[in-house]
């Protein structure tokens, strides 16, 4: 048995710790990276909300991955409930997604069937990286025009979203790396493609109880999710945990 101690948020830059890894983009898709929160007994919200669970140290990892990756994806009922804005990194962060010859801010690519959103909210009226729908090619043509508008669309799938094909255009913009921030039901999505091959889980201190969902949801696996695990942080009684695909 192999020990493998904490690094102290406080005492280490996380930006030193998780910028400079190797994620090569598997062929036709990019790298996945999903970052969650969870309780220790498994929530990962509370009162539907994952941000109930975070605190500081939570926040600076969250920005800290935030600044990564070439585009970041969220399901829309993720978007709606925890009211997302558009990205805005630090100006250090745009000198150093310069220096690795990305584009300053990171585009979110929000996945949605119905195409349903309120134009005018400041997540597409603020944005300065124009986000991307990704819907069917079934989904409502007004809608989808209305979307065109404000942001770029996608279209795969028929009556779902293909996630296989929506990660293969996303490879074709160049998008080498990829943040998924949930919710748990495209998480379970991605896990049964077999899409993740990064997760960064923190564990906060605290237990939820009732029936909160977990990080990932839907069908069963036709056999566990094989994970290593790769590093971890802490920040008072709060870890933070990085696994790979075994």
């Amino acid at each position: 048995m192999r020990r493998l101690l904490p690094a102290p948020v406080g005492e280490v830059d996380p930006a030193a710790e998780l910028t400079e890894l190797e994620r090569p983009p598997p062929p036709g898709r990019p790298w996945v990276m999903v970052n969650m929160v969870v309780s220790v007994d498994g929530a990962a919200a509370v009162d539907g909300l994952s941000g109930e669970l975070g605190g500081d140290a939570d926040r600076e990892v969250f920005l800290t991955l935030r600044g990564l990756p070439d585009a970041i994806m969220a399901a829309s009922r993720t978007v709606k409930a925890e009211d997302y804005g558009p990205a805005r990194p630090s100006d250090h962060v745009r000198a150093e997604r310069r220096r690795r010859g990305q584009s300053e801010v990171p585009p979110i690519v929000v996945l949605s069937g119905s195409v349903s959103f309120d134009w005018e909210h400041r997540f597409f009226s603020e944005a300065v990286a124009r986000p991307l729908i990704v819907t069917t090619t079934d989904a409502d043509q007004e809608r989808v025009d209305a979307a065109r508008r404000v942001a770029d669309v996608i279209e795969v799938g028929t009556g779902t979203v293909d996630l296989t094909g929506a990660l293969a255009a996303l490879r074709e913009r160049e998008i080498a790396l990829l943040l998924v921030e949930g919710g748990p039901s495209l998480n379970g999505q991605l896990l049964q493609e077999g899409l993740v091959d990064e997760l960064h889980l923190t564990l906060a201190p605290s237990m939820v109880s009732g029936d909160a969902i977990r990080i990932a949801r839907g069908d069963p696996l036709a056999a566990p999710y094989a994970l290593r695990l790769a590093g971890i942080m802490h920040e008072g009684d709060t870890l933070f945990l990085r696994y790979l695909r075994a």
